[in-house]
């Protein structure tokens, strides 16, 4: 399965997102990092070797993308960015097909699940389409949720921060999206303060993340 985790505002949630979800997978886990953002959260030291954007601007073939990936947990695996060049996200047609392919053929032969940090980067229709599973994560904002309304490729659900305050309710954020809530996920500070001091991994996030996730997993 593969899940990709987007937003249309910046400081959404979607690293704490995709982080947990893969984390807490039951099965092995590979999180595909587009936004540079993932290492830090997770108090991880800066990969020294290229990552998947770097990967996308060679000709390399696609067996060398096995050697970028660097251990997160025992079940877990992180694809870098490591490249911040946006422009190189434009890359041919075909390596983002063959980037599909095997990340098609790490589920198969895994038995586990890919989970992709797009953040705010505006990614190819044709790789988005071929993600069968595309999680927008928002607030219940207006904004946020008018934005969502023209976005390219339709969500499959929605993560939704859960702020206090806020008027719009799930029903009027499914509606407006046209796609279903996943997962709803109270606004905490906990988690806020967590991914400033990069404890991500430490495991004291609130249990209620970690709940919220469970209930999708795969």
């Amino acid at each position: 399965m593969i899940t990709l985790c987007h937003a249309v505002k910046g400081g959404s949630g979607t690293t704490v997102v995709a982080c947990t979800r893969a984390i807490n997978s039951p099965g092995p886990a590979l999180l595909v990092d587009f936004e540079g953002d993932v290492p830090l959260a997770l108090g991880l030291d800066r990969p020294v070797r290229p990552g998947v954007i770097d990967w996308l601007a060679s000709r390399a073939p696609s067996a060398h993308l096995d050697d970028l990936l660097v251990e997160v947990t025992p079940n877990c695996s992180l694809l870098p960015a490591f490249e911040t060049a946006a422009d190189v996200l434009t890359g041919e047609t075909e390596r983002w097909d063959q980037l599909v392919d095997w990340l098609t053929e790490w589920t198969n032969d895994s038995g586990g699940s890919v989970v992709i940090d797009a953040g705010t980067t505006r990614l190819p229709m044709q790789f988005v389409e071929q993600c069968p599973h595309r999680w927008l994560v928002t607030r219940a904002c207006y904004l946020s949720l008018r934005r969502s309304c023209h976005l390219r490729v339709r969500p499959t659900g929605v993560v939704l921060i859960d702020e206090p305050g806020r008027a719009l309710r799930r029903t009027d954020v499914e509606s407006s999206i046209g796609a279903p809530v996943v997962a709803t996920l109270a606004w905490d500070v906990r988690i806020a303060r967590s991914v400033d001091a990069g404890l991500l991994l430490s495991g004291r996030l609130p249990r209620p993340l970690h709940r919220a996730f469970a209930r999708v997993a795969a």
